[in-house]
């Protein structure tokens, strides 16, 4: 029996991975094998940083590669239909206001694989999330952040 990790998602977001994953395999790993290729024919390798600087990418690429594998291969994809409509969780976008101060925020709860808080897409796992999953509009929520304390209202779900 398997302990490995199971990465909740939504269809968009394995979708993404894949497309990754196709980008890395196809594209990527062939530079990265040319560049290491044109580093070789500069002579001597001890003293090369055009090799050292391409087998270290070949390394990132690599363990790139075998992480998308491993997140596809354990993804639980999450359907609407499995969720309350009411309620915060998985997949959802959910507005809310700090309070006192009213400064309203939404963020799309998606999991860990492809959280993105620049595109508004903030992982389960993060202090936001868990204060709120289960919650419903109008619910008033404390979240533990590192920075301290957080008040907020949710406003709204969808």
């Amino acid at each position: 029996m398997s302990n490995e990790k199971v990465y909740p998602m939504t269809r968009e977001g394995k979708e993404k991975l894949e497309q990754e994953l196709d980008q890395l395999k196809s594209v990527k790993r062939k530079e990265v094998v040319e560049r290491i290729k044109i580093a070789r024919s500069f002579g001597d390798l001890s003293e090369n940083s055009e090799y050292d600087s391409a087998k270290e990418e070949q390394a990132f690429v690599e363990g790139r590669i075998g992480t998308i594998e491993t997140m596809i291969r354990n993804a639980k994809i999450i359907e609407a239909s499995e969720m309350k409509k009411d309620e915060v969780s998985l997949g959802k976008t959910v507005t809310f206001i700090e309070l006192p101060d009213g400064e309203e925020e939404s963020y799309t709860i998606v999991g860990s694989a492809e959280a993105d808080p620049f595109e508004g897409k903030i992982s389960n796992d993060s202090p936001i999330a868990k204060s709120m999953i289960g919650k419903r509009v109008g619910d008033e929520v404390i979240v533990q952040t590192p920075a301290g304390e957080m008040n907020v209202k949710i406003v709204s779900i969808g």
